[in-house]
């Protein structure tokens, strides 16, 4: 197996541990402080990182305005959403819901930036909205204890993660993705600070929880997307965003191993379609330049 094919089995492993990491610490943390901890610590990890390569960390400042907001849709807002979302829905439903991200930023797209859409990513984006509808129907329960808003929040982020795509596209290109990454991580980290003073918990939390936190931040968030980039540069985007294919494999199967969720035909099903769709627009299938 070439290094390229190993690292990116290696990060698909690590991004769909990030949804078994939010699920252990959660209960203790809560979403706020969590996420904050997530985007904090892994900024301390990737600004240094950023810093040696000798890229211009100063850009951060003088975009502060773009990078706040594709801060905020890129990572502050979808990561408390999955956050609260993972106090009552397994890891495996969580990471099959975060494959419709490539879905959301095409239809943000065509809608914001007036991207053509062929017939085949139209066929894509109609098969990935069958596989969500097949995904959450039966968690649509908006009753006193039912899962409706956790089930909203678990599909919102690709939608927020659609915008800050196309807000990076929009505002930041041309800009090195590592800056543009530290400079939303730093941003990240300042719109989750007062939620996260106000909603620190007041019992001690347990090492197994700070432990997840710290793999969660320094592992899965600050080294991936140091990672991701690295992949980004030697196969390309969309070689190295194909991962998208192989996290919902990874969390279905690590919430399986360590936290015994279990694997619905349901949910098989409706990752199986979203794949499809995703494949679609993406133009892995059904386009001879693919």
């Amino acid at each position: 197996m070439s290094r390229d094919k190993y690292e990116l089995l290696v990060l698909a492993a690590v991004w769909g541990g990030s949804f078994i990491c939010m699920r252990i610490a959660v209960p203790e943390f809560g979403p706020s402080a969590l996420m904050f901890l997530r985007v904090g610590l892994a900024a301390l990890v990737v600004v240094p990182f950023v810093a040696l390569r000798g890229s211009n960390l100063m850009l951060i400042l003088r975009h502060w305005r773009p990078m706040l907001l594709v801060g905020a849709f890129n990572m502050a807002l979808p990561f408390l959403s999955y956050a609260y979302a993972g106090e009552t829905l397994n890891a495996g439903f969580l990471a099959v819901a975060n494959a419709s991200t490539p879905i959301c930023a095409a239809i943000v797209g065509r809608l914001w930036l007036k991207d053509k859409l062929s017939p085949m990513r139209i066929l894509g984006l109609i098969v990935s909205m069958v596989g969500i509808l097949v995904l959450v129907w039966d968690k649509l329960d908006f009753s006193s204890g039912g899962t409706g808003l956790a089930t909203l929040a678990a599909v919102a982020p690709s939608l927020l993660y659609g915008i800050g795509t196309n807000a990076t596209k929009r505002y930041l290109t041309g800009m090195d993705p590592l800056v543009t990454t530290a400079g939303n991580m730093v941003m990240a980290s300042l719109i989750l600070l007062p939620l996260a003073i106000w909603n620190w918990p007041t019992q001690p939390v347990s090492i197994g929880s700070w432990s997840a936190t710290l793999v969660l931040a320094l592992v899965c968030t600050g080294a991936a997307y140091a990672l991701f980039f690295r992949l980004v540069a030697t196969v390309g985007p969309t070689g190295a965003t194909s991962v998208t294919f192989l996290v919902p494999v990874f969390g279905m199967v690590w919430g399986l191993l360590l936290l015994g969720e279990p694997i619905t035909a349901r949910v098989l099903g409706g990752a199986a379609i979203i794949l499809a769709g995703t494949a679609l627009v993406m133009g892995l299938i059904g386009s001879k330049r693919a």
